[in-house]
């Protein structure tokens, strides 16, 4: 059993500290210049409402909290003036907490929350299907210009002075819709299905962690239906032409599949072993992903899926692995063979785990430091914890066309102590080799993240930013412009002091993970899951 955790984390989960008008917050330290832009973070704003009926209704699962985004703007009001930074936040479930309040109830699909057992099978199947879709609770990552975002009316108002280039924000998970933000008040605007992009796109899942291209900016992704098997298509969405073109289509066990891969040439979609059960009808039966998953079979194997994105080929190779589980991929690149230059290998980066268990700790019951016995502590917390690992598919040329799959090799699978989940890039190598990787670490000092984590792919070495009483989210990197170095540039991470119970925008110097300075705000901020930032000039605001 663990000891006792040296600080509790409840300020981050049970909170409804927003701020709906834009507040200036305490700037101490240094801020560089080139951190000017626009940062949005995303995650659940508290878990419980209080009903009509006098009740109090509580979402289960860390994924089920009530969708918030916040939005932080970094300016310098003159050329030699310190750094301004105004803070902001805003719900964007509006019609999903009515519903709560109203009816004491969901009747839409979760992540966790567990199916009533009063309600019968048929009841739950045609709410499935016939539920409001501006009900549903969207809001795991964010998408900053995302190409097709004009789809059923979701379309791009005219840029002005305080937008910073961003003309338009989506919030996504892990199904086929996303939710239109407005960039500068954070109110939702509408939803859209994928089939809005392209009539094929008709899946219930797909990846929160599209992918952009470093360059062109086209978003890549994919879309499932369910089935036995899963149909699986792979799609871009152009920028330069707004349309929506199909990579690939090919069938596969279906699954929980939370990103994808990308390179120079190829989309990469690993489905790792969160295996959807019975082709899928188990979602309809318990109307929430996590019962539908079924249980890690560690005989079983996780299956690569190589498709071309350059020369219209669609599928080109299939590889299978090990099995294992992962939320986040962190990036991949092509390279020469090393017995024949004239292959392609490609590196696939990640952070995984050695099964599911990770997505059954994040139930509130045990991230929640009051509660006593935690059923994911000690030895089994271990299983939670991700692990720095690298995959090569060798020579794609010489696996295309093959009946069978081509094994995958493991190129190193890091210590769970230095490795981190929530991970990130420099995002100028994307697509391209990258030796550090940036994330937060867990190394059991606390109910959940207890530092921030920079590693090393050379040396699978860490060094760590951390501070007791103190939680910090998913770091952003953001490049230093006149930088020659991978890690000149700043990390940006919202971080909770559990001793005052305030959070505070934290600004990190990513060589050394040396702190620079923060901006103090006047709450806590929820723990959140992702974030995306747009610089105060030309580049493109993509997902990594």
């Amino acid at each position: 059993m663990v000891a006792k955790l040296d600080w509790p984390n409840d300020g981050g989960f049970d909170t409804t500290y927003e701020e709906q008008k834009p507040v200036e917050l305490i700037v101490k330290g240094t801020i560089p210049r080139y951190a000017a832009g626009v940062l949005y973070r995303t995650g659940p704003l508290g878990y419980k409402a209080e009903t009509d009926k006098g009740t109090t209704w509580a979402a289960k699962h860390w994924f089920d909290g009530f969708s918030c985004v916040h939005r932080f703007q970094i300016d310098f009001p003159s050329a030699d003036g310190e750094a301004k930074v105004q803070y902001r936040s805003r719900r964007t479930v509006d019609e999903y907490l009515e519903m709560v309040r109203t009816s004491g109830k969901l009747d839409a699909m979760t992540f966790a929350s567990k199916r009533d057992p009063c309600e019968s099978f048929f009841k739950k199947v045609m709410g499935m299907f016939y539920s409001s879709t501006d009900s549903y609770n969207v809001g795991v990552t964010l998408s900053i210009n995302m190409p097709g975002g004009g789809a059923q009316g979701l379309g791009k108002p005219p840029v002005n002075g305080h937008t910073n280039g961003i003309q338009t924000l989506h919030a996504k998970t892990d199904n086929s819709q996303v939710k239109n933000i407005d960039p500068e008040t954070l109110e939702p605007r509408g939803i859209a299905e994928q089939d809005s992009l392209h009539p094929k796109l008709v899946g219930e899942f797909s990846a929160a962690h599209a992918k952009s291209d470093p360059i062109s900016g086209d978003l890549y992704n994919f879309n499932l239906k369910m089935g036995r098997p899963g149909t699986y298509r792979i799609f871009c969405n152009s920028v330069s032409t707004g349309e929506t073109s199909i990579l690939a289509t090919f069938t596969g066990e279906p699954a929980y599949i939370h990103s994808l891969f990308l390179t120079e040439n190829h989309v990469i979609l690993c489905v790792w072993n969160s295996h959807v059960s019975w082709g899928g009808l188990s979602l309809l039966y318990h109307k929430n992903i996590l019962d539908a998953i079924s249980p890690f079979d560690p005989s079983s194997h996780a299956s690569w899926y190589v498709v071309d994105r350059t020369n219209g080929k669609g599928l080109v190779a299939t590889y299978q692995s090990l099995p294992f589980f992962s939320f986040h991929s962190i990036n991949a690149w092509e390279e020469p063979n090393a017995t024949d230059p004239t292959k392609t290998d490609i590196i696939t980066e990640l952070s995984m785990f050695e099964n599911t268990d990770v997505m059954h700790r994040f139930y509130y019951d045990n991230l929640i430091s009051s509660i006593a016995e935690p059923e994911y502590a000690g030895k089994k917390r271990l299983s939670c914890l991700p692990m720095q690992a690298q995959f090569r598919l060798a020579s794609i040329e010489s696996a295309a066309g093959r009946k069978t799959p081509t094994p995958a090799e493991l190129l190193f699978q890091a210590d769970k102590m230095k490795s981190m989940e929530l991970p990130t890039i420099n995002p100028r190598y994307l697509t391209k080799r990258h030796r550090f990787s940036y994330g937060c670490a867990d190394r059991l000092k606390s109910s959940f993240m207890d530092g921030l984590v920079k590693f090393d792919n050379i040396t699978q070495q860490s060094i760590f930013w951390e501070e007791k009483g103190h939680t910090p989210g998913e770091a952003i990197f953001v490049a230093d412009p006149n930088g020659t170095a991978e890690d000149d540039g700043v990390l940006l991470s919202v971080v909770l002091d559990g001793y005052v119970d305030k959070s505070y925008l934290l600004v990190l110097d990513a060589r050394n993970l040396k702190e620079m300075g923060r901006a103090e705000m006047l709450g806590p901020m929820s723990f959140g899951f992702h974030g995306a930032y747009k610089a105060n000039d030309t580049r493109y605001g993509g997902d990594i």
